[in-house]
């Protein structure tokens, strides 16, 4: 067996200010050169796991510890995060967290400079790490004004610069578009293979991660290790839905066609994935399938035109955009980084202001209302929960917005324990916001929209650092506001597969305008438009061209499938 570079040795943690521990009696190894994929549900315990090989627990983040985590050879408890940096190299979902210097180069050189090493070996090193990221071209840049992809391999060259045995990885998909972070997930491949290092992945996505080889799959579940499997075993297992993590794409396909998961070969890519009479019992499947319904077409609610905008002279976001949002869409708005998605939101908000051209709300010129009144109708919830929250704890920062309206307390509370609930949160509710993870304060930030029943919601990546289950939870109660009370939904997504289940229309941004209008599969289907807008493939269209279907009807067919199981079981 491979010599052992992290141990876990019947390890509990309790953070202080919670009153259950985190994780209870873990016992796990991983083995010098391994790549380990750790999946589980929101708040089950994944990062306090990273936390605990990189050192941030218990020297930065304090609680009660037993048992014992060993890193390459270091007691964990026994050492400090500095001696643990020297040995482990972590990437934070968030890459913007963790820089600090003014230029890319700056940024990347900063544990060298720590360490005192010469100006010279500084420039030699950067220059190959950059060379080894592919971003030699960006040194000069700020970190800041890089896109998701190049903000990724920057915090990546960071940790790499230190010749580091480990690599962690928590949620790095979370910020990405699809083209994005399957470029990113082949990097870590190639990082792994090429420099012989220990890759831990923390993520919610696993169809995503597992595009590339994993040695094992680590399965988190209320604190506690309740599978170490391969990815194919993991697979074959039923154990993914009970969790409430999502099996990829094609594995649906495949059980709404009948085919016993038992009975299939190559599970793990759907490349390889095969089954007796596979092809046959896809085909008679789909053909007795219905295809999936159209939504109705409501009346214009949000119509721009001519719309102009830069953050500088030198650079044009939008030019003469023209687009109408229908009472009752449920748009989903995507596009590469950096196209404009998030801008277009912060436009409707009143946050930045137009060069040019109109946008009216249900016939009214959102230029004559102020910040607060668009948002009494048009709710925004950000991509960073952490830039909209003010409160302590979490029923506190549900129930602001009703409190600076003055929303009598019997109201208030009633809405706000009603949106804790939809949010999966309520058991939560006199918790401090600071023990919570950062899917868990998305969260919060969402029920603290929803309690102000706007007439619109824009949702800036509403399932980053979400579980499967948890977003289903939150977007099947959009969806019947959407249903059955008109409410106008916008979500700004990189996440495919929340698109094509949700989505009645998909907008896609590209750097001229609009580069597609249309249904989410048949956006999928359109392999110009994929490439343009920095998309991805979903399994779904991948096992159709494998098989000679139609990949628009066959996505639409499997997903609505899958949406009519789920509507059963509740």
């Amino acid at each position: 067996m491979a010599e052992p570079i992290i141990q876990f040795d019947h390890v509990s943690f309790q953070y202080d200010s919670q009153a259950e521990p985190t994780l209870h009696d873990v016992s796990l190894t991983i083995a010098r050169g391994e790549k380990v994929l750790i999946v589980g549900p929101s708040g089950s315990g994944k990062s306090t796991l990273g936390n605990l090989i990189n050192g941030l627990i218990p020297h930065a983040i304090p609680g009660k510890l037993t048992g014992k985590v060993t890193v390459c050879g270091q007691d964990v408890a026994a050492s400090s995060v500095f001696d643990l940096s020297q040995h482990v190299g972590t990437v934070l979902q968030d890459p913007d967290s963790q820089f600090v210097g003014l230029t890319t180069a700056e940024d990347i050189a900063f544990a060298l400079e720590n360490d005192g090493a010469p100006v010279p070996e500084m420039h030699e090193r950067v220059a190959a790490v950059a060379k080894t990221l592919g971003i030699s071209g960006q040194l000069t840049q700020s970190p800041q004004d890089l896109s998701g992809g190049q903000k990724q391999r920057t915090a990546m060259a960071g940790v790499l610069i230190d010749n580091g045995q480990v690599l962690l990885f928590d949620e790095p998909l979370a910020a990405l578009d699809p083209a994005t972070g399957k470029s990113s997930i082949k990097l870590i491949e190639d990082l792994h293979a090429r420099l012989d290092v220990t890759v831990v992945i923390i993520e919610h996505r696993l169809e995503d991660v597992l595009t590339q080889p994993v040695d094992r799959v680590l399965v988190i579940d209320n604190g506690q290790l309740i599978a170490d499997v391969t990815p194919s075993d993991l697979l074959h297992s039923a154990l993914l839905p009970q969790i409430g993590v999502r099996s990829p794409l094609y594995l649906q396909a495949l059980t709404a066609a009948g085919v016993d998961l038992a009975t299939v070969t190559g599970i793990a890519s759907v490349q390889t994935v095969a089954a007796p009479h596979l092809e046959s019992r896809l085909r008679a499947w789909s053909a007795a399938e219905p295809a999936a319904p159209r939504r109705q077409v409501g009346e214009p609610l949000l119509t721009i035109q001519g719309l102009r905008f830069g953050y500088d002279r030198h650079t044009q976001i939008f030019k003469d955009l023209d687009l109408t949002i229908n009472r009752g869409d449920m748009v989903a708005l995507v596009g590469r980084n950096g196209v404009g998605k998030t801008t277009l939101s912060q436009l409707l908000v009143g946050f930045e202001q137009p060069q040019a051209g109109t946008m009216r709300f249900a016939g009214t010129d959102l230029k004559t209302l102020s910040i607060k009144e668009r948002a009494d109708r048009i709710g925004y919830i950000m991509q960073d929960p952490n830039q909209m929250i003010s409160k302590n704890l979490i029923r506190d920062e549900v129930g602001l917005g009703l409190d600076l309206r003055g929303v009598p307390a019997a109201e208030r509370d009633a809405r706000v324990d009603e949106a804790l609930r939809i949010c999966g949160l309520y058991e939560f509710r006199h918790w401090p916001i600071s023990a919570l993870s950062f899917g868990q304060k998305k969260r919060v930030t969402i029920a603290a929209i929803l309690v102000l029943q706007p007439a619109m919601m824009i949702l800036d990546e509403p399932t980053a650092g979400q579980d499967w289950r948890h977003y289903t939870q939150m977007m099947r109660f959009l969806e019947s506001l959407n249903q059955e009370h008109g409410m106008t939904i916008m979500l700004i997504t990189h996440d495919m597969h929340l698109m094509l289940e949700y989505a009645s229309r998909t907008i896609v941004l590209g750097d001229d305008g609009i580069l597609m209008d249309a249904a989410p599969a048949r956006v999928l289907s359109d392999t110009g438009v994929i490439e343009a807008a920095s998309l991805a493939e979903t399994s779904l269209y991948q096992l159709a061209q494998r098989f000679g279907l139609d990949p628009d009807r066959f996505t639409g067919q499997v997903i609505e499938h899958e949406r009519q199981g789920m509507s059963h079981d509740e």
